[in-house]
């Protein structure tokens, strides 16, 4: 009875693309709610609390992606733009990435090839399949990136999309305080980190918080994408489908 009485009271709602707009929009809002209740503590991510408060009541009403994605995809739409505005601090803080270009290019490619080869090493091992490696192997560049790497070489695009957001959930809990605990305090290697492991979801988590680590964040993104797009491809050959 009460499941009847509640589908009723949904129903009308669901035809309006705004519906999920909103809900979007204040899940966010109330993560970063309790983020800053609980002093800016790094689990508590406001991505990962926004889709756990979704995830509950699209799976009580049984409401497909689809349908979801109708009413959010201004909010994917703007994934864009955002992405593109982390040039920004990018251009003021030119002259340090220059002077930095050496050890930001060996860490760039020790991090790209480590994340890619990680990736597929793990599931190898595990006795997993070569899509499931192949999923995994982009992981951690930004996630259209990743979608069409895992795409070109054999992976599940949308195994991978799931991996590179969670990737980046854990790298925006753990990064910051793991560079910390090893006494790294120098804001080009967390935004650097940031952008390599943890792509958007960890750089928006570090670069609020100052404007060299945004800088080295969005060059992270950048060329981490780059990388990733070449290394993939090479692994796939040692593995033939």
């Amino acid at each position: 009875m009460m499941a009847a009485v509640l589908q009723a009271l949904w129903a009308p709602l669901l035809p309006s693309p705004l519906l999920w707009l909103a809900a979007t929009l204040i899940a966010y809002w109330l993560g970063e709610i309790v983020q800053r209740r609980l002093k800016s503590a790094a689990w508590a991510n406001p991505v990962l609390i926004a889709i756990a408060l979704l995830a509950t009541p699209l799976l009580a009403t049984g409401t497909p992606y689809e349908t979801y994605f109708a009413g959010a995809q201004f909010i994917h739409f703007l994934l864009g733009p955002a992405t593109v505005a982390l040039a920004v601090p990018l251009a003021r803080n030119l002259g340090v990435v220059r002077r930095s270009l050496h050890g930001t290019g060996l860490a760039l490619l020790a991090g790209s090839v480590t994340a890619a080869a990680s990736g597929v090493a793990v599931v190898w091992l595990l006795g997993g399949s070569r899509s499931a490696a192949f999923s995994m192997a982009p992981k951690s560049v930004t996630t259209p990136i990743a979608m069409a790497v895992a795409q070109q070489v054999g992976g599940i695009p949308a195994l991978t999309a799931a991996l590179a957001i969670a990737g980046g959930i854990l790298a925006a809990i753990m990064g910051r305080t793991l560079l910390r605990a090893l006494r790294i305090e120098d804001w080009r290697a967390h935004g650097l980190a940031a952008g390599v492991a943890g792509s958007g979801v960890a750089a928006a988590q570090v670069a609020p918080q100052n404007g060299l680590a945004a800088a080295f964040a969005a060059l992270g993104i950048g060329l981490n994408g780059v990388l990733t797009a070449l290394i993939v491809p090479l692994l796939a050959l040692l593995w033939p489908a």
